[in-house]
């Protein structure tokens, strides 16, 4: 546990250092005297001076911050009620409108970069995703299992034993692929180029909104044969004897022919069941005693075997271009789930707040670790790629106190032809303020239910 929040926490640093690089950089660039550079936050563990800046090291690894020159001044020009602030030499408010909206973006900027790098980096390196192949098993067949009789899949005439090849013509080869095209886009019509009985055909689906993720869902599983992938050391399975390879034939009297036969068989809770199983060409049974957990989903302590499915390899540029789409996928993903909150999203179950974000990251590249240093890297990569974008999304709002706020501002500023008063200017930000506090305080309160039921 101790590692994944380490690991967590190091995602979430480095973006947002990341972030204030941008504006550190872009201050300097436009004349704004940086007076603190910290890595951390609270008292500094360590300093130094270069020239006008302070460099620390903080010992709070939330990320860091970046102060300009500039708030005394502010202060004193809120407390006198002054038209403006008073002119000082490097002072945030010293330089024009359109210098501060650059420094401003730099911050946004320098993420939504660091996100096409960090892809870049990934592409060009390779990975692998351990999925399973894109023949599908129609969720509605097993009620059992799901939720409704009926989903989009159905709709669109897909049936069981169909393989998937291409979503709006891009090609896919794992179902890993399938979901990452499917799941981004509720609501939009999808053609699904499909293989049934030889015969290619062109599905149109319109994927609907999952209200508690935020995913558009079909209504489909994976076709997964019932070949033991893993056995846990001290569940049930194991202590039936089933070992990796076997293929389960039969539970009880019902035929096993994928996972979901499987499943739906030990649906209803038993006290014991009987297995037959194929192990190196030869028929054995065993009982099986499974275990239930609190919502009535059955542990039975095995998991069925995937593939390992590499990334295309391509040269540098191949993988810049692909890093690049990467990242304005990720953005327009993005934008587009602020659309979607407002069609019916449960809030507690689409909002992550630091705590939650912090301990999914953790285990996301602890689990990639497990798999050895390079997956372990590739996943710190990627999930700083999507944290960086989501930092440059979020910063972009028109929300006082964000980036985009003052952007706005500012832009405000340069059109008039003149600077807003700074009584205005300090309202504005605390009405910003206001709706973060608002916005954290609920996060966090969403990131202690999701905690206590784990």
């Amino acid at each position: 546990m101790l590692l994944n929040i380490l690991l967590g926490l190091l995602c979430l640093s480095i973006v947002v250092i990341v972030h204030e690089t941008g504006h550190f950089l872009a201050a300097k660039g436009v004349g704004i005297t940086v007076e603190v550079f910290s890595i951390g936050w609270g008292k500094p563990l360590l300093k130094t001076r270069r020239g006008e800046t302070e460099y620390a090291l903080s010992p709070i690894p939330l990320g860091g911050y970046c102060k300009m020159k500039g708030e005394a001044l502010f202060r004193k020009a809120v407390e006198n009620n002054q038209s403006q602030v008073d002119y000082e030499e490097g002072s945030l408010f010293s330089v024009g409108p359109w210098k501060r909206i650059l420094t401003y973006v730099a911050g946004p900027a320098f993420n939504f970069i660091f996100a096409v790098v960090a892809m870049t980096v990934v592409f060009l390196v390779g990975f692998s995703v351990y999925s399973y192949e894109t023949k599908i098993v129609l969720l509605s067949e097993y009620p059992a299992l799901a939720d409704r009789t009926e989903y989009p899949a159905d709709r669109a005439g897909l049936k069981t034993g169909d393989t998937i090849t291409a979503v709006n013509g891009k090609p896919v080869k794992s179902f890993s692929d399938f979901q990452s095209l499917v799941a981004p886009r509720p609501e939009d019509e999808l053609d699904l180029t499909v293989m049934r009985d030889g015969q290619e055909l062109t599905l149109t689906v319109r994927p609907d909104l999952d209200k508690e993720t935020g995913a558009g869902v079909i209504g489909v599983s994976a076709w997964v044969d019932p070949v033991i992938g893993y056995v846990a050391e001290d569940g049930s399975a194991r202590a039936a004897g089933i070992e990796t390879g076997d293929r389960i034939l039969s539970v009880g009297e019902k035929e096993i022919v994928h996972h979901l036969d499987f499943y739906e068989a030990l649906k209803e809770r038993q006290s014991t069941v009987t297995l037959e199983y194929r192990r190196n060409g030869e028929l054995g049974t065993t009982t099986l005693v499974p275990l239930y957990r609190e919502d009535g989903s059955v542990d039975p302590g095995l998991a069925f075997a995937g593939k390992e499915f590499p990334s295309e390899k391509t040269g540098f540029f191949g993988s810049l271009a692909r890093g690049t789409g990467e990242a304005f996928n990720t953005f327009y993903v993005t934008l587009k789930s602020i659309g979607l909150f407002f069609r019916g999203l449960k809030p507690g179950k689409v909002i992550s707040g630091p705590i939650r974000i912090t301990v999914i990251a953790g285990e996301i590249a602890t689990e990639g670790f497990a798999e050895g240093f390079k997956a372990g890297v590739i996943n710190l990569l990627r999930l700083m790629s999507l944290f960086s974008v989501a930092l440059c999304f979020m910063n972009l709002l028109p929300i006082p106190a964000l980036d985009g706020g003052m952007i706005l501002i500012n832009l405000l500023e340069a059109i008039k032809g003149r600077s807003v008063s700074p009584k205005f200017f300090y309202r504005y930000q605390m009405v910003g303020v206001f709706f973060i506090l608002l916005l954290l305080f609920f996060a966090t309160f969403s990131d202690i239910t999701f905690l206590s039921k784990r």
